[in-house]
């Protein structure tokens, strides 16, 4: 009996859209199964969204998109501390703790790329060879050389703004004549007064002296164009899908996450939107609830799927099964682990769910001496990555620095915390009140630190029948802590901000406090971090069948026209953002895929 489709795909976010996208264009009948709605799929629909941002009083990651029973999703306003021995359950995913995972995501058509800041950094070639170089974590089954040209096809596709020269460090290398798309984003005034004060000078941390670089980071976001790109064929911004003219340039609105009012950051519908139509068959509010394999386990025959309308009567259709001849899970860390434990599928390692990683995302603050003109721009230009790598990484972690250019908004919540302690606490009212913020809010600065986490079997995603959603589907279970060489890390950046901050005479006003949810201690120091949503591991890659889920190529070991593609697959997360790594493992699984088909 014929398949019904030559690759069905599960999940149509960063990764769906990238894969349908590559196998479409080689000629694949694509099905793309999406349990969320098709948020955003035209122009209307992602000006809808932008409005209810601007309605909403929350603003959160998730904030534009309106809830879904039928395919729930984490929340930051479901955060709280974990009592000892208490699971908390009031969220979408369950808590065991002992921290809470603090990181949140997006179930509609696009996925995460909704909402993600847009960063796209390569890893360091030291990230994929940890415990070779440095006697932690795992070394990566791939070199890293091997992901140099499938980091080229990522950057194009997502149209990496940014100059070869300010990324070639700590052993990051390009080919010869290699230019992004576009050019980079120009740093801000903060970014330069910053860079002016601290480029080439130093810090002591734990008898260590290393050297401070300020660099622009590099954006999926457009900017001007490189002509020289792949030898004068030039790159053309795409701008807001069915909208001719907008979003083909930055134009600074400060909103980059949750939402970028006007689609000028790359978001998977720009994907979707130059895909092979007549080839892909997106399929919104589709649950896939099993994974269906054949006798002898060796093969995926179906995909069980129960489809919703919430304005129909019954809301829940009946379930169905389509087949293709190659499966694809690609729905995201989390939930691709959860529907292979509901299927118990591709888990002989019992590898399944463990090794979730985040990055803590820590937060130090401080009001500068002068005018750095906060609250301009998108949300980051410049950052710190020379102290992404180093000897230290055998004892403590590494974590790449974030400069923001939006003042304390995460991490205090201004400006409207800062108008209502002028107005309440210190009785400012009208011109007073004005030259005060006029004063303040310019000056305010804020570092934050991605730092990283090793590998843990123990964090890990599970289920239990107890805890299910609307459909009756299991919700995950996460037990989650941040063990000692991360806590180090973040004890390390709180010794890097006080020394930046007494040479540059800023005044810190950083403060944790124990009721926060991510609040802990370590070497008498007060910590408190934030997930940053960069969620890795879970059906992690390598070249051993008893410690990993998949091979090299993304296949997972037990069956073998099941591919698992996302951040999942990640064996390390290092210190960069993951999703331009995650879009590099696409390609790589894609040509896999093709040669199964016989369509390279």
């Amino acid at each position: 009996m014929s398949a019904d489709y030559d690759v069905a795909i599960v999940g149509a976010g960063f990764v769906g859209a990238l894969m349908a996208k590559r196998l479409a264009e080689h000629g694949c009948r694509v099905l793309v199964l999406e349990a969320g709605n098709a948020t955003g799929a035209t122009a209307e629909d992602y000006e809808s969204n932008v409005r209810y941002f601007h309605e909403n009083p929350f603003k959160t990651p998730n904030s534009p998109y309106l809830p879904n029973q039928y395919a729930p999703a984490p929340s930051v306003l479901e955060l709280a501390k974990i009592e000892e021995g208490e699971p908390n359950t009031s969220g979408y995913m369950v808590q065991n703790g002992p921290l809470p995972f603090s990181s949140n995501y997006q179930r509609e058509r696009s996925g995460t790329s909704l909402h993600w800041l847009g960063m796209s950094f390569r890893m360091v070639p030291a990230d994929f060879e940890m415990q070779s170089r440095y006697g932690v974590g795992v070394d990566w089954a791939i070199p890293y050389q091997e992901m140099n040209a499938d980091y080229e096809a990522a950057e194009f596709e997502l149209g990496v703004a940014a100059e070869v020269e300010d990324q070639t460090f700590h052993g990051i290398g390009f080919r010869d004549g290699y230019v992004f798309p576009m050019h980079r984003i120009p740093p801000s005034y903060q970014d330069k007064w910053f860079g002016k004060h601290l480029d080439g000078t130093t810090v002591t941390l734990d008898g260590d002296e290393l050297e401070i670089a300020f660099k622009p980071l590099a954006h999926s976001r457009n900017s001007i164009p490189n002509a020289d790109y792949d030898g004068g064929r030039g790159y053309t911004p795409i701008g807001a899908p069915g909208a001719p003219g907008v979003g083909e340039r930055c134009e600074g609105n400060a909103s980059c996450t949750p939402i970028c009012p006007v689609q000028a950051k790359w978001n998977a519908g720009k994907t979707w939107a130059t895909a092979p139509q007549e080839l892909i068959d997106i399929r919104t509010q589709s649950i896939v609830t099993r994974v269906q394999l054949s006798a002898d386990r060796t093969k995926v025959t179906g995909l069980e799927v129960t489809a919703y309308d919430p304005a129909s009567i019954p809301p829940v259709g009946t379930p169905e099964v389509v087949t293709a001849e190659v499966y694809v899970i690609a729905a995201h860390a989390i939930e691709t682990a959860k529907l292979l434990l509901a299927s118990d599928a591709a888990n002989s390692s019992d590898q399944v769910g463990r090794n979730l990683m985040d990055h803590p995302y820590l937060l130090t603050w401080g009001l500068a001496p002068e005018n750095l003109g906060s609250y301009r721009g998108p949300g980051l230009t410049s950052g710190i990555p020379s102290l992404r790598d180093g000897d230290f990484r055998s004892r403590r972690a590494a974590w790449r620095t974030d400069l923001t250019n939006w003042g304390w908004t995460f991490a205090a919540f201004s400006p409207g915390s800062d108008v209502e302690r002028m107005v309440r606490l210190e009785g400012k009212y009208g011109s007073e009140l004005r030259a005060s913020l006029a004063n303040e809010l310019p000056r305010q600065t804020r570092f934050g630190f991605l730092v990283e986490q090793l590998p843990d079997p123990r964090n890990r995603v599970t289920i239990d029948r107890r805890y299910v959603d609307a459909l009756g589907a299991p919700r995950p279970v996460i037990d989650y802590d941040v063990d000692a060489y991360t806590r180090n890390g973040m004890v390390a950046a709180r010794e890097f901000t006080r020394q930046v901050y007494d040479r540059l005479e800023i005044e810190e006003f950083t403060a944790y406090h124990p009721g926060d949810p991510g609040y802990m201690t370590h070497r008498h120091e007060s910590l408190s971090f934030h997930g940053a949503g960069h969620i890795v591991g879970t059906h992690r890659l390598g070249a051993d069948p008893t410690t990993s889920v998949t091979d090299t190529d993304l296949r997972s070991w037990d069956h073998e026209n099941l591919f698992l593609v996302g951040c999942g697959s990640m064996p390390t997360i290092g210190t960069s953002n993951p999703s331009l790594t995650m879009a590099a493992l696409v390609y790589r699984a894609s040509r896999a895929i093709l040669n199964d088909l016989g369509k390279r």
